[in-house]
């Protein structure tokens, strides 16, 4: 492989602690009966899939234990599970970066039901004819935006169509904080549990718009043209926010969820998976979500950031039995009543398959309102980006400057963004 991944397996397996009672948890393939372990990427969702999996157990008898990765820890979680006996049957990658890693662990699905189940091969990891993952769900993500606030402030969401009307109506709220009992942004947390949400999700809109100028979908370099409007949106965030920026490096994603939901601020840069938490506090009413400009292009035709990073793996090295247990459980969730009203209505999910059910979830509402009206998506750029430790470096000078936001701690997060590009991908891409 590309990477070598048993050695670093080893290594794992020498360093990382054992999760409790995750040994046993793709089941028994010595006694014929298959049974499936599913190491999951969400852990908002965790709760939804403990109880899916424990309805297809009721209906089948067939045993499914899920077990949740800490939040950015995922890769790291499923490099020490994969080293040990009962590895998981099921597990994800973010796309072809992450199928780079783990090609040699996943089973061919071109001839599985869930594959034919797929309304569209933009929704599979294929080379050649080989099928090694696919898309299990679609998601968003931009300012998710309490509404009620909002109109406190005097706005609505129709006010806000570019990053100039944004920096206005948030630079006022701010302005004006005392007085509202709000402000504008939660805090731009750099925790591990956050942190994801800013050298990633938000680093995807420099990224998105550079492909977009140079026609491509990946690149072994970048230019970081559009770094300039990174600054000016993290600046925006750490700015107008419900605490100072020296604070952000201990900030989690609870810490900024728990600021929305007790109406401490108006905007939360988050996704389509948040709704169920947010919607049982606040109501669908009070909820929309509104693109992440950052002043480049056509503003008033820019979508929600829309795409996915979840592509389910099937472990080609598992028993015969645990692989056919897996096969027909992803099937399941996706073809039956009981499994596709739980992925749209306890997960929020949109899924890309034939008997999808419809969401309640108002953000993904959104967002198909959004292209009805003409507006373009934002692609998942991200994906492409070329290793963890590029985000972490990416992450790291984020920190810095949000702590002390000078021209020299930004170079820094450019030296990180355009320098370590091309050195990471010359790493994860060398034979």
């Amino acid at each position: 492989m590309r990477k070598k991944i048993l050695s670093v397996l080893l290594l794992c397996v020498m360093a990382a602690s054992a999760l409790a009672g995750c040994g046993d948890g793709s089941g028994n393939g010595d006694s014929g009966e298959g049974s499936v372990y599913f190491l999951n990427f969400k852990p908002e969702q965790d709760e939804a899939w403990q109880e899916l999996a424990d309805a297809y157990t009721k209906e089948t008898g067939v045993d499914v234990t899920v077990v949740t990765a800490a939040s950015g820890e995922y890769e790291t979680t499923l490099m020490s599970e994969m080293g040990k006996d009962g590895a998981p049957t099921l597990f994800q990658v973010n796309g072809p970066v992450g199928l780079a890693n783990w090609k040699d662990y996943c089973l061919d699905l071109s001839d599985s039901d869930i594959y034919g189940q797929l309304v569209s091969d933009d929704y599979a990891l294929i080379e050649g004819d080989s099928v090694y993952g696919i898309a299990y769900l679609i998601e968003s993500y931009g300012l998710i935006t309490n509404t009620k606030l909002l109109a406190k402030a005097g706005y609505s969401p129709d006010d806000i169509q570019s990053f100039d009307d944004l920096k206005a109506v948030a630079e006022d709220i701010s302005a004006r904080s005392d007085k509202l009992g709000f402000t504008a942004f939660t805090s731009a947390g750099m925790d591990a549990s956050s942190d994801w949400r800013f050298k990633t999700h938000l680093a995807n809109l420099p990224l998105y718009f550079e492909y977009k100028d140079e026609g491509v979908t990946s690149a072994k370099a970048v230019k970081g043209t559009y770094l300039d409007n990174y600054r000016d949106i993290f600046d925006l965030y750490i700015n107008n926010a419900t605490c100072d920026g020296k604070e952000l490096a201990a900030k989690t994603g609870d810490d900024s969820r728990n600021e929305f939901l007790a109406q401490e601020a108006v905007f939360f840069q988050n996704g389509s998976w948040e709704y169920n938490d947010l919607a049982k506090e606040l109501g669908d009413e009070a909820l929309t979500m509104l693109p992440i400009y950052i002043g480049v292009g056509n503003e008033a035709a820019q979508g929600l950031c829309t795409g996915t990073e979840n592509y389910w793996c099937v472990n080609s090295q598992a028993d015969q039995a645990d692989i056919d247990a897996t096969l027909a459980f992803i099937n399941w969730c996706v073809s039956s009543e009981t499994g596709t009203q739980a992925m749209a209505n306890d997960m929020g999910f949109v899924i890309p398959f034939q008997n999808a059910a419809q969401t309640p979830n108002v953000f993904v509402q959104q967002d198909a309102a959004n292209l009805a009206a003409g507006k373009v998506p934002v692609a998942w750029s991200f994906s492409t980006m070329p290793s963890e430790e590029w985000k972490n470096g990416v992450g790291s000078a984020l920190t810095a400057y949000a702590a002390d936001p000078t021209d020299a701690n930004w170079e820094a997060v450019t030296a990180a963004f355009v320098d370590r590009w091309a050195k990471e991908y010359e790493l994860a891409n060398q034979e």
